[in-house]
């Protein structure tokens, strides 16, 4: 449950007592507010301190229209992350495939916790699979790695974008403005919307897709000691080598790219994807490492590859928040 936003004084600062709550900003969506609720109490049990949760209204909450002329999924990090700087709030919990890959000034990572499914699902008005929708329905999706993979199967579909909140996106195939929609399983098992996945989809997905990122104040030792308990090492390790190729192909997080790093026994298996925008061709890179390889050393192999069979003729990368 949302708790009443706390006083707007740093942590560890308070007359010179000693603070032992924390606050954590989030977006007020019933996705953003559950996941941060998750973290919130993942954080208060390992650290024994309390955590109150803070609403925070991003430009992207107000904003009607097409996600990338916003300047991407960044745009709902921005608000969050100029809060954090101002001191009200103590840490931050972001979708860590939403999170733009470049550094920003004063904030660091702090943690990655244990990584929900990476999967995508479909969701259709009459329990249909992507196989078996008729020819000529009407998919709705935000992104563009996602209508590549659907036309690239199902080249006879119309692919439309959408907005809006999990619940929003499910009444507009409700009402019929789409036969179908593709999201993630993450954030609909993570709502409790279980009941609405028709069909999981077996095809790669984003970097860090169904990973949180806990962001804090670059130097904030005591916020830090707290959020690191929440840490799941694995996890962090598969993201950030996603993310790291993501940053080297200068593409941002709604570009049409697939990056998948998973563990087999002592080694990580690193596979981006490239798409063209209308999935009728793609590029596939493939690494096995060593999982204490530098994240950067091994994104730039990888993206070599890429750049070699031609993914920077396929679809436009830098077309979205970085």
């Amino acid at each position: 449950m949302l708790r009443e936003q706390a006083a707007r004084l740093p942590a560890g600062a308070l007359g010179g007592r000693a603070v032992t709550s924390l606050r954590l900003g989030t977006r007020a969506s019933l996705l953003a507010t559950t996941q941060s609720q998750h973290v919130a109490d993942a954080v208060a049990a390992a650290s024994g301190r309390d955590v109150e949760l803070v609403p925070i209204t991003s430009e992207g909450d107000v904003l009607t229209g097409p996600l990338a002329q916003m300047g991407g999924t960044g745009v709902f990090a921005t608000a969050l992350r100029d809060a954090l700087l101002r001191h009200e709030c103590d840490f931050l919990v972001h979708s860590m495939k939403d999170l733009p890959t470049a550094p920003y000034p004063g904030i660091v990572v702090g943690a990655v916790p244990v990584r929900a499914s990476q999967r995508d699902v479909l969701h259709s008005r009459d329990g249909l699979s992507l196989d078996e929708l008729p020819a000529g329905s009407r998919v709705g999706t935000g992104s563009p790695r996602r209508v590549a993979q659907v036309l690239a199967r199902r080249p006879d579909l119309v692919v439309e974008g959408i907005r809006g909140n999990v619940d929003s996106r499910l009444r507009k195939v409700a009402d019929g403005q789409y036969d179908a929609i593709v999201l993630a399983e993450a954030g609909l098992r993570r709502i409790g919307r279980d009941a609405a996945i028709t069909q999981v989809l077996d095809w790669p997905t984003s970097a860090a897709q169904g990973a949180l990122a806990v962001e804090i104040r670059d130097g904030d030792a005591a916020v830090a000691d707290a959020v690191r308990l929440i840490e799941d090492a694995d996890t962090a390790l598969a993201a950030n080598l996603e993310r790291a190729v993501l940053r080297r192909l200068e593409a941002g997080c709604a570009a049409p790219v697939a990056i998948d790093a998973e563990h087999h026994g002592d080694a990580v298996t690193l596979v981006a994807h490239v798409y063209a925008e209308d999935g009728r061709r793609s590029v596939v890179a493939s690494r096995r490492l060593d999982p204490h390889i530098d994240p950067d050393a091994a994104a730039a192999d990888v993206v070599a590859e890429l750049l070699e069979g031609g993914a920077a003729d396929l679809a436009d990368l830098a077309g979205s928040s970085r």
